[in-house]
């Protein structure tokens, strides 16, 4: 019996939800066959299955979430017996046979989703093609004396720092499950009191501090709608909190003349509009490749912070922001600095595309090192936006209107939008930043250095 975890199909991704099963009890399954459609923080995805055989029995159920390498369901031979307990049999099986035997305590993990790896776990296994054999590593690895225990119960005790060797399971050959952690947690006793003599007199205890009571979100009795958060907005509403709380944010905006831009802009399309494979470009475009030449003129922006050091990329990874219905998503179009104008074009629409209909792979909205974000579509003026972790900086871009200037001593109309770079200041200092915008607006009021 093989069984089919919960795999892991992002740096951020904790747990998937089950959307819909594509195949049914009883169905052949083949590797490469689709198996379910799971929605991840990111993005909605149909996972391939790398298990052969029948399925034979569905853990998790449509609508039904799992954390990242928790069973999902069980694949075997059609007159194969079923084990006794449904997420962890000891009949199981790897979905991918090694030579040597492997030991017969718990089913190895068939993993799902074609370019993606199930979490790691302490032991070394390794998802994708390579899971199972990694995975029989691990297993006599936890024979010669490691602590057996099912993915959602180690996740549980980290998160409360429990000692697993202390913990008796009670699952098919002494495994720990989610049931004895819960178990242990309830259990905890407070520390006795040591037996050390206490001075004569006692300072005057302090007032332990009151919590500060959360602010109901809707008033007793008012009438309204509750709407389950999705994968997407958890992450969202999870990544930019932490993002704000430990990133201290300052802010630089300038105003950029987009008269010549434009004019570049058309000559552009009507050039582009006689090509065998016709493309047209944006303002967004084109402020993408700004950005790009901007970075590489200013590289000390391209970084990220880790606490101790900060690591400045070797490549220019721009990530574009594309609102969906369900939520905010950043696809990463890479080497955007070596990339031609048209070439930045078409891989900018494939990206927005695939990410509206749901197509977007983890890769491409992963590994960006600058993101953009532009509401001028929205007609709005002047904004600011919140940095993309690990990320140092964003540029958030606001709506061309047309502006009253001095122009050679004369008051003239010309066109200007306002770009506003949130910079995390641990990474970066003001004077950075404002050569980083000063480059870009060099850019783009003169863009024939966005062509050579």
């Amino acid at each position: 019996m093989q069984t089919v975890v919960m795999p892991k199909m992002g740096d951020t991704m904790e747990e998937g939800k089950i959307l819909a099963w594509r195949k049914k009890v009883g169905d052949p399954v083949a590797r490469g066959d689709s198996l379910a459609e799971i929605e991840t923080d990111k993005v909605n995805i149909e996972a391939e299955s790398f298990a052969e055989g029948v399925l034979r029995k569905i853990l998790v159920q449509e609508g039904e979430s799992a954390a990242v390498g928790a069973p999902i369901a069980l694949v075997g031979a059609p007159d194969e017996a079923l084990p006794d307990d449904d997420t962890q049999g000891p009949s199981a099986q790897p979905a991918q046979a090694p030579q040597e035997s492997a030991p017969q305590h718990e089913p190895v993990p068939a993993t799902v989703g074609s370019a993606y790896q199930p979490a790691r776990e302490p032991a070394g296994t390794n998802g994708g093609t390579n899971g199972a054999s990694s995975t029989v590593a691990a297993l006599a690895t936890e024979a010669a004396g490691r602590v057996f225990i099912s993915p959602i119960a180690k996740r549980i005790a980290q998160e409360h720092h429990l000692d697993i060797a202390r913990i008796s399971g009670t699952g098919p050959n002494g495994r720990i499950i989610k049931d004895d952690v819960e178990a242990a947690l309830s259990h905890q006793e407070t520390p006795a009191a040591t037996s050390v003599a206490q001075p004569a007199v006692q300072p005057a205890p302090q007032a332990p501090a009151q919590p500060v009571a959360p602010v109901p979100a809707a008033a007793e009795g008012e009438e309204v709608e509750a709407v389950a958060l999705s994968a997407m907005r958890k992450t969202i509403a999870k990544r930019l909190q932490q993002s704000m709380q430990t990133a201290p944010h300052f802010y630089l905006t300038l105003p950029v003349d987009t008269t010549r831009l434009a004019e570049l802009r058309a000559t552009i399309n009507e050039y582009a509009a006689t090509l065998p494979e016709p493309v047209k470009i944006s303002i967004n475009d084109l402020i993408v490749k700004g950005v790009a030449l901007a970075l590489v003129r200013v590289p000390q922006v391209n970084v990220s912070f880790d606490g101790e050091r900060l690591l400045f990329k070797k490549h220019i990874n721009v990530g574009v922001a594309v609102a969906l219905e369900q939520g905010l998503i950043v696809p990463v179009i890479r080497d955007a600095d070596k990339r031609g104008v048209l070439d930045l074009a078409r891989e900018s629409r494939r990206l927005v595309d695939a990410a509206r209909t749901g197509k977007l792979k983890p890769e491409e909205f992963q590994g960006g090192t600058f993101s953009v974000s532009n509401l001028g579509m929205f007609e709005i003026e002047e904004f600011t936006a919140v940095i993309n972790p690990p990320e140092s900086a964003i540029l958030a871009v606001g709506a061309i209107q047309p502006t009253p200037v001095v122009v050679d001593g004369q008051v003239v109309v010309r066109d200007r939008m306002k770009v506003t770079l949130s910079v995390d200041h641990r990474a970066l200092d003001g004077a950075t930043g404002a050569r980083f915008l000063q480059e870009l607006k060099r850019l783009l009021e003169s863009p024939m250095g966005l062509l050579v």
